[in-house]
């Protein structure tokens, strides 16, 4: 197949796109494909760590980018599960050290390797998330269902939908059943009804992603959690498989959607 270069982005952080970037990758591998995960964040590199291969780092993207080190150099090749390597970001450079061209190059380089490249974007609109995407060719665009995020999810949705990114497919992260029943909380319609894409999955809240963050294990290696699960099917859709959404039905109050409505300019 032709390799597919998707960023997972998102507009704000802290809503698990580092974690989604990581057990996505490591679900892509398990399923036979070969895939390099790129930590895009220059200057706040995460990915690493929740993959558990923060140790073996010897060079990084920006290193390729500046010629100190060849590309294979650079990429850690994770020994638990055969075909995912990292390729770290620069832990002591700013986002301004990789031009778009720059990092345009080094994808199209990954993919006459790789299956699947995945790059972990900085959250927000500033330079840097221009960058990671530039040479992705779709997008992953990470919410948790609350406001303000949701909010910021809409402004990076617009500004891919400007550069061209297609397809651009959704991920609910982080919902809580019990609180969306309650009208506490959006519910994924609701958040459907806003960002007006297609919905990749949804991943329900699970103590088990900050216990396997800790121990950089994704819980994709093998862990049965319901978040587990729910990244796994991810993966499945992206390749392809039609796998039933997790259902999410809301009973929320009518209206406690009205009045958020206001907030999201691009509509």
């Amino acid at each position: 197949m032709d390799a597919r270069v998707i960023v997972v982005t998102s507009g704000k952080g802290g809503v698990g796109k580092t974690t989604t970037t990581a057990n996505v990758s490591m679900a892509l591998a398990k399923r036979g494909y070969k895939v390099v995960a790129v930590d895009a964040d220059i200057g706040l590199r995460n990915l690493d760590v929740i993959l558990g291969l923060e140790n073996r780092i010897v060079y990084n993207l920006v290193d390729v980018i500046e010629g100190n080190c060849g590309l294979r150099q650079a990429m850690v090749k994770d020994k638990r599960v055969e075909g995912l390597y990292l390729l770290p970001a620069a832990q002591t450079r700013t986002k301004d050290a990789v031009s778009p061209d720059q990092m345009k190059n080094l994808c199209d380089e990954l993919k006459k390797e790789f299956d699947f490249v995945l790059l972990d974007s900085p959250a927000g609109i500033e330079g840097g998330f221009q960058n990671a995407a530039i040479g992705a060719r779709e997008a992953l665009v990470v919410t948790t269902p609350d406001v303000s995020a949701v909010r910021d999810a809409d402004r990076i949705i617009g500004m891919l939908e400007s550069m061209g990114k297609m397809p651009i497919k959704l991920i609910v992260n982080r919902i809580r059943p019990q609180m969306v029943d309650r009208g506490e909380m959006l519910s994924v319609d609701d958040v459907l009804e806003i960002l007006a894409v297609d919905l990749a999955g949804i991943v329900p809240e699970d103590e088990s992603v900050v216990t396997s963050s800790n121990r950089g294990e994704p819980l994709t290696m093998g862990d049965e959690s319901p978040a587990a699960r729910a990244f796994a099917n991810i993966a499945g859709r992206i390749v392809g498989e039609e796998i039933d959404l997790l259902d999410m039905k809301s009973s929320q109050k009518e209206g406690f959607l009205d009045g958020f409505k206001k907030l999201f300019l691009r509509k």
